[in-house]
């Protein structure tokens, strides 16, 4: 397994190998990978990549003021360990600095589906986004790309992005990986207390309660009672359309719910689609 930290080294092994007619798969992750990462390695493994690109970067630009940038977990060594047991073959380590150069003005801004749900909680945050995959996208140029549902909203701003930017990728978006309570895996549920993780079953409970043919009214009022019943702090619950994100009236096939809640100080996300 290759490590790149200087992305000119990665675009240049990138595009010998494409060359050489390999397929390639990028996996982008913030790090501190846990079994939802995986399962993203498995799905390139699936795809049929023969180079898999782990890139692992906590990207200053996607967090706002006061968000947890500093505090975000990190452990280089540990993903190094499960990237190289999943199947990674390659795995990019960049710095801030040699991502962002001094001087930084271009980024990448999706007018629509960024505007409401976490876009409208963290101004700039989809921004970052991005602007940092499609750096990743330029510096790999890979065939396929995979990315968790659990990021439901950035999963369909980066589809937007490929098409109406012609990024010649296949996107995948793989599945929520849950734990055995039916809490989603995110690195960030290292901050949950014990009585904190307790209480999060709540909100996967409250998205498999959901029905479709219900009034999309009633329904969240009867999610945020049983979130606020577990003693969450409800952000938000909407239901959307799974391609526009645009509000609905009826609760139908293709319909998606999605919520963020504060469990303690953590903010947590997680959505189901009806189908």
């Amino acid at each position: 397994m290759r490590i790149f930290r200087e992305p000119a080294k990665l675009q240049r092994w990138a595009k010998m190998r494409r060359l050489a007619g390999a397929k390639i798969a990028l996996v982008p992750t913030m790090g501190y990978l846990h079994e939802g990462h995986l399962s993203l390695i498995a799905r390139a493994k699936a795809a049929g990549a023969e180079e898999i690109v782990v890139s692992v970067f906590v990207n200053p630009v996607q967090f706002g003021p006061g968000e947890d940038y500093e505090k975000y977990p990190r452990d280089e060594k540990a993903d190094l360990a499960k990237c190289r047991a999943a199947g990674a073959t390659a795995v990019f380590f960049p710095t801030p600095q040699n991502m962002y150069r001094e001087g930084h003005s271009v980024y990448v801004v999706e007018e629509d589906l960024s505007r409401g749900l976490c876009g409208a909680r963290r101004p700039g945050h989809f921004r970052g986004v991005a602007t940092v995959v499609a750096k990743l996208f330029n510096l790999v140029r890979p065939d396929v790309a995979v990315f968790g549902q659990k990021d439901y909203q950035q999963a369909q701003i980066i589809r937007r992005m490929v098409r109406d930017l012609n990024f010649d990728i296949k996107i995948i978006v793989a599945p929520i990986v849950r734990e055995s309570s039916g809490l989603a895996r995110s690195s960030r549920n290292t901050y949950l207390s014990e009585t904190e993780r307790l209480r999060a079953v709540a909100i996967s409970r409250a998205l498999a309660s959901v029905a479709a043919g219900r009034s999309v009214a009633a329904e969240r009022r009867r999610i945020v009672r049983m979130l606020e019943q577990a003693a969450l702090k409800v952000d938000y619950v909407e239901m959307v359309d799974a391609e526009t994100l645009r509000p609905v009236k009826k609760l139908a096939k293709g319909v998606a719910v999605l919520l963020a809640v504060y469990d303690g100080k953590t903010r947590l996300i997680d959505n189901r689609v009806l189908h």
